[in-house]
Parts: C-alpha cells; structure tokens; sequence
C-alpha cells in the first residue's frame, strides 16, 4: 500500500507540473509595450489562470529569441519586412499603437513648454547643436530663457524598436541623419550616452540635468519626465497624446498579405505626432499548438484590453485591423 501510495503521489505531482506548464506562457522583447502587456497579462491571469511572463529585453532580443524558437512569443516595435518573415518561418501582427518622445531635463522649463522640429533632433542627436541656447533651438522658442548649458544626450544601449521608431523618423525628415547614420534597432551614435531599456534611458535622464532622450509615452509619464512639442511635417506644433497618435495611426497601410508592415513616422495628417508607431508579436509558425494558446492571450485583449490601452496612452487597433489579424490567424494556425 505504501508503494502504491508513493506511486499515486508521483503520478498526482507529474500530472500536476504538466497542467502548470501548460498554463504559463513565456515571451520576450520590446519595452515600448511592456506596461500595457504587464497589465493585460494580470488581468488575463485573473480571468482565466493562465500566466503571462514577458521579459522586457528589447526588440532586437525579441526578435533573435522567437526566431531561435526559445520563447512562445517575441515582440519588436520595428516589424520586420515580408521577405524576412518568410525566411525565417515566422508570423507577424500588430498589437496595439503608440507614440515615442523626445524627453528633456532643463531645471526652470516646466513639461511641454519647449518646442523641437526634426532639423534640431537631427543636430541635437548628431552632436552639431551643443548647447541649449544655441540660435536654432531659441528660433523655435523666442519667450523661453533657454540656459547656456551643453546638452547631454542620452539613447538606447541595446537593440530596440523604440530607435528604430525615433531614427525612421529623423531618417525622414533630415538626409544627413539619413546618410550618415540611418535607422535601425541599433545604429552607431554620433554622440551620446547609452541606456539599456526605455527604463535605462527614463532613468538617465531624470537624473541627468540638461539632458535629452527619447522613450516610449508611458515611460515618460510613470516617470513624470518633461516631454517636448514637435513641429510636424504638415508644419503644426503638437503634444504627444492620445489624440495625436491615434490621428498618426488613421494614416497607416495595415495589409495582412505583407505580414502587416508599415511605418507610421512623419504621417501626414495635420494633428498627427510624428513619432508615431505600431508594437508587433511574433510567433514561430512550427509551433502550432503554442500559437493557439497565444492568440487566444490577444484575442481577448483586443476583445477585453483596449480601456487598459487608452488608460497608459496606447491607441487600440481600430475594428477593421482586428478583424484582418484575426483572418490572419485563421489561415496561417490551424
């Protein structure tokens, strides 16, 4: 009886261990939707017991780990072109839509006082505007006592989406920029100082006076860090909120016969911000029975999540998008 006890016992915590792994998911990548993915998976965990543990590594380790098939799902605020979907056997969609900004720490320049235009982000990031006082930087702002103190620039260490996003858009709107450095989710800096995450980089300059950085809007508000206005491309001074990314996001060309790929940088409309851009979910399409469980995660976060969104200032995809990604999954998980 006494083995047979231990028997069953084993039996009983083997069957166990199976049922818990079955309901943990695990993914990697973009920090620009961490805090909206954190809050998704807490509430999904409370509706139906299945964990959502997604690492925060950036978009680049989102990418290699879903496409070294050592996660159940990567994402990457940079998608990744049709063909380079193809070859490596992944599938591509887009979650939710978001704004990245430019953030300052100038002691006496209150939150969204200072106003910024692609040419001086360019110089600013190019190390060629040096000094918060300098004739191009107090054009744009004539009522502000600008400071005569170097800038301190600060960008992202890693692999990140979040830079692609931010050089996609100065590759737009500055051809030096786009000639000498380009866009990427890394790049070779002309100046600068490097922080790992948008954390890293939140962190760098809330503690750095003088200093400019660019992260994702939900960064910037949890870190009650100063964000600038920006001189769009159709010439309009705009915040970053959430009428001004969603105004970003109309303009955008979502097709599911290209895996989704777009830009939303420097759209045209006339309240658009013009770092505006889409996070995207990867799986590996050799794993079938994992991408069931993971689009059922979304599925109900496009169903039960987009409040959550509009609370952390992300743009839920519009109806139309949804139901062209939920056709998406009908063709390629089975």
């Amino acid at each position: 009886m006494r083995y047979l006890s231990l028997a069953c016992l084993i039996v009983l915590l083997f069957s166990f261990t199976l049922a818990h792994s079955a309901e943990m998911l695990n993914g990697a990548g973009a920090t620009f939707p961490y805090p909206l993915y954190s809050s998704w998976a807490s509430d999904y965990n409370k509706a139906t017991g299945i964990k959502i543990n997604y690492q925060s590594i950036g978009s680049g380790g989102g990418i290699r780990q879903i496409t070294e098939r050592t996660v159940d799902f990567g994402a990457s605020d940079m998608a990744l072109k049709p063909e380079e979907i193809e070859k490596s056997k992944l599938l591509q969609f887009p979650a939710v839509i978001g704004g990245v900004v430019p953030v300052v720490n100038i002691p006496g320049i209150p939150s969204n006082t200072l106003v910024l235009d692609g040419t001086t982000i360019c110089e600013i990031f190019l190390g060629e505007i040096k000094q918060w006082n300098d004739p191009k930087i107090k054009a744009l702002n004539p009522n502000l006592n600008l400071p005569a103190k170097p800038i301190t620039v600060v960008h992202r260490s890693d692999g990140s989406g979040t830079t692609a996003i931010f050089t996609h858009y100065l590759s737009g709107v500055c051809k030096r920029w786009a000639d000498s450095v380009g866009y990427g989710t890394s790049v070779s800096w002309k100046t600068g100082l490097g922080g790992k995450g948008n954390e890293g980089v939140a962190n760098y300059v809330k503690r750095t006076p003088y200093s400019i950085g660019y992260v994702e809007f939900a960064y910037a508000k949890q870190n009650k860090l100063s964000t600038v206005k920006l001189k769009n491309p159709a010439g309009q001074i705009v915040v970053a909120d959430f009428e001004s990314f969603a105004d970003a996001a109309a303009t955008a060309q979502l097709d599911p016969k290209q895996h989704f790929y777009a830009w939303m940088t420097n759209a045209p409309g006339k309240k658009s911000w013009p770092i505006t851009g889409a996070t995207y979910i990867l799986l590996a399409r050799d794993k079938n029975d994992v991408n069931k469980s993971v689009i059922k995660f979304f599925d109900w976060a496009f169903t039960h999540g987009d409040s959550t969104a509009k609370k952390l200032d992300y743009v839920p995809l519009p109806k139309s998008v949804k139901d062209k990604i939920r056709a998406y999954w009908k063709t390629y998980i089975k």
